[in-house]
C-alpha cells in the first residue's frame, strides 16, 4: 500500500471516490493510519488493526476530518496501538473512561453542592443568601474537583481570605456553611465521603474568638445614614428606612411582599417561613411606615416591595449597596469635620445588623416594657406566639413603634419636629 506523509493541504485536495466506491490514503508517519474518502467526499480517519478478539485486521473510525484534526488523529491512533499491544480493546477502554468521567462528575464538589442546595438549603428560611455564599465562595472555587479531594487546607484557604479582607464574622458563617454541607453529604452516604475536612478544625483556632457585637449607631451616625439612604432612591433607600423604623432583620424587610400587608387594618403579617424563629410576626404599621409604603411603586409582574425585576424577585447585592452608603456617610462626615486625622479618613465600621441593635437600644429608653420591646423586634419567647396568640400585644407594639418613629424623626430630622417631645409615660 503506497504511503505518504499526510498534510492538511493534501487532505483538503482529496476528490470524492467514484459512485458507490471509496478509497483510503495511508499515512507514512503512523502505522495503519489512513483517511477513508467516500463518494460523497466525506473524509474519515481510520485505523486498520487486529483488535483484541478479532482474527483479522479490521478498520475502525477515529473521527471525521474537521471534527478531529490530523495531529489529534495521529495521537489517538498511537494511543490505540499501545492499547492493542497490551491486549486492551480501545472501545472498552473508552467506555471505562466514560464511566469514570461520569462518576467523577457525579461526585464533583459542584454536583454534591447542587444536591445539597436542592434538597436542604432551598427549604431554609435564608436559603437564598446561603446559596449565594456557597456558589461564590466554594462552588466557583472547587466545583470541578472530586468532593473527596477537598481537604483541610482548602477550607482554611477560604477562611483565611475572609479574615484577611477584614470579615471574621463572615469567615465564621462560611465555616458553618461548608461544615454543614460536608456533614449532610456524609449522612447521605452517596458520594464516597466518610469524613469531613472540617472535622478537626476549630473556628476559634482557625478564625479567632467570635466576639458578640455590641456596636450601635450614635445619633450623628443615624443622621448621616438617613441622609445617605435618602439619596439612594428606590429600592434600597426605602428598604433601609423600613429597617430603621421596624428594627427587623435585613431579609425580613428586603423580601417583603405586598400580599403580607393589610393596609385597611394597618398591619404587616410576616409568615413564619420568613422569620428566624419560624413563627409568624405581626408588625403594626405606624404613620411613618404607611407614608413610606404609599410612596413605593406597584408592579404587575410581581408583588415584592423592594425589587429591581419589576416585583418578580427581591433585591440583592447588599454588599455593593452598603459600600455606597458608607461612601456617602463618609463624605457627609468629612463635610461636617467629624472625621479626625487619627481615623485616617475611615468611617467607623458598622454592619446592617447594627441597625437592629440600635433600634432595640432606643426602645429601652422609651416607656415600653421589656416584653414589648422584645416582641417588637421579633424576639418572642418560645411558645408565646405560636398559632392562636398572633395578635397579642398588638396595641402595645403599635404604641412602641410609634414612639420609636417619633424619636427617630427627632434625631434624623430635628427641624421637622419643632418643639414636639416624646412623652415619657409609664411603660406600656
Amino acid at each position: 500500500m503506497p504511503k505518504r506523509t499526510l498534510t492538511d493541504r493534501f487532505l483538503k485536495s482529496l476528490k470524492p471516490a467514484g459512485a458507490g466506491k471509496r478509497y483510503i490514503e495511508w499515512d507514512a508517519l503512523v502505522p495503519s493510519l489512513g483517511v477513508r474518502v467516500t463518494d460523497k467526499g466525506k473524509i474519515t480517519f481510520v485505523l486498520v488493526a487486529r483488535f483484541p478478539g478479532s482474527s483479522n485486521p479490521t478498520p475502525r473510525a477515529l473521527g471525521e476530518y474537521g471534527a478531529i484534526t490530523l495531529e489529534a488523529a495521529r495521537g489517538k491512533a498511537r494511543t490505540w496501538l499501545e492499547l492493542i499491544a497490551k491486549g486492551i480493546d480501545p472501545k472498552h477502554e473508552a467506555e471505562r473512561e466514560r464511566l469514570e468521567s461520569h462518576d467523577r462528575q457525579k461526585n464533583s464538589f459542584a454536583a454534591v453542592a447542587e444536591d445539597f442546595i436542592k434538597r436542604d438549603v432551598s427549604k431554609k428560611r435564608r436559603g437564598a443568601a446561603f446559596e449565594r455564599q456557597l456558589r461564590r465562595e466554594f462552588i466557583d472555587r472547587w466545583g470541578h474537583r472530586p468532593v473527596t479531594e477537598i481537604n483541610q487546607h482548602d477550607v482554611l484557604a477560604v477562611l483565611d481570605e475572609a479574615v484577611d479582607r477584614g470579615a471574621p464574622y463572615q469567615a465564621h458563617a462560611l465555616f458553618g456553611h461548608v461544615r454543614r454541607l460536608f456533614n449532610w453529604a456524609i449522612n447521605r452516604g452517596s458520594y464516597g465521603l466518610t469524613s469531613s475536612p472540617c472535622d478537626r478544625l476549630k473556628p476559634k483556632d482557625a478564625i479567632g474568638q467570635r466576639i458578640a457585637r455590641t456596636r450601635i449607631l450614635g445619633d450623628e451616625e443615624l443622621r448621616m445614614l438617613w441622609r445617605a439612604i435618602s439619596r439612594l432612591g428606590y429600592p434600597f433607600g426605602p428598604m433601609y428606612r423600613l429597617l430603621l423604623l421596624t428594627g427587623l432583620r435585613r431579609n425580613e424587610v428586603s423580601d417583603a411582599r405586598w400580599r403580607e400587608f393589610d393596609l385597611r387594618q394597618q398591619i404587616w403579617i410576616i409568615p413564619g417561613q420568613r422569620m428566624k424563629g419560624g413563627i409568624a410576626h405581626i408588625v403594626p404599621l405606624t404613620e411613618e411606615m404607611l407614608v413610606l409604603l404609599s410612596s413605593l411603586p406597584r408592579f404587575n409582574e410581581g408583588d415584592h416591595l423592594f425589587s429591581t425585576t419589576l416585583g418578580r424577585g427581591p433585591v440583592s447585592g447588599f454588599s455593593k449597596v452598603k459600600r455606597r452608603i458608607d461612601r456617602r456617610m463618609l463624605l457627609a462626615w468629612r463635610a461636617l469635620g467629624r472625621i479626625e486625622r487619627r481615623n485616617r479618613g475611615v468611617l467607623a465600621p458598622w454592619v446592617n445588623h447594627d441597625i437592629r441593635r440600635t433600634v432595640r437600644t432606643h426602645l429601652s429608653a422609651l416607656p415600653v416594657t421589656d416584653l414589648v420591646r422584645e416582641l417588637v423586634i421579633a424576639h418572642a419567647k418560645p411558645g408565646l406566639h405560636k398559632v392562636y396568640d398572633q395578635y397579642a400585644y398588638l396595641d402595645e407594639k403599635r404604641q412602641a413603634l410609634s414612639l420609636w418613629g417619633r424619636r427617630l424623626t427627632s434625631i434624623v430630622e430635628p427641624s421637622s419636629m419643632g418643639n414636639v417631645v416624646v412623652s415619657l409615660r409609664a411603660p406600656l
